[in-house]
Formats: structure tokens, C-alpha cells, sequence
């Protein structure tokens, strides 16, 4: 599959207890360590979002503002 550069999309599966495995590929991408804290945002419209720490901010003004980042430009 031919992504834009800068995005990416895996799957993962969910198991029994809710649990998945964020992908390596992923993991290398966004420095994900082990130990650290991740923060899950969810939207009943938007969807879940796993941010990178140094995304959080912005990522949180988006999806709780209830405004696509393409709003603002406008």
C-alpha cells in the first residue's frame, strides 16, 4: 500500500482482556519504551486516539474542541 509520507496505519487484534500489542514498526516510530504511560483519548464520534507525548497538547484541543483541525484554517 502506497501512505503518504508521515502516516501509517497497522491493525492489531484485541484479546480477552482487552489488550493489544502496539506494533514495533509503531513503537519505533513514535519512541514508544518500555514503562512508558500512554494516554487514551476517546471520542463517541472521532474514535480512539493513542497520541505521541509530544503530540498531546494539540491532540487534545482537537478532539475535545469538537473541531477537525481543517476547521481552524478556514
Amino acid at each position: 500500500m502506497n501512505t503518504p509520507e508521515g502516516k501509517y496505519a497497522w491493525t492489531v487484534k484485541v484479546g480477552e482482556k482487552g489488550q493489544f500489542v502496539i506494533p514495533k514498526e509503531a513503537r519505533d516510530v513514535f519512541n514508544i519504551r518500555p514503562g512508558d504511560t500512554l494516554i487514551v483519548l476517546g471520542d463517541i464520534n472521532q474514535g480512539i486516539a493513542i497520541p505521541p507525548k509530544t503530540m498531546f497538547a494539540n491532540l487534545f484541543d482537537t478532539i475535545f474542541s469538537g473541531k477537525m483541525p481543517m476547521e481552524d484554517e478556514e
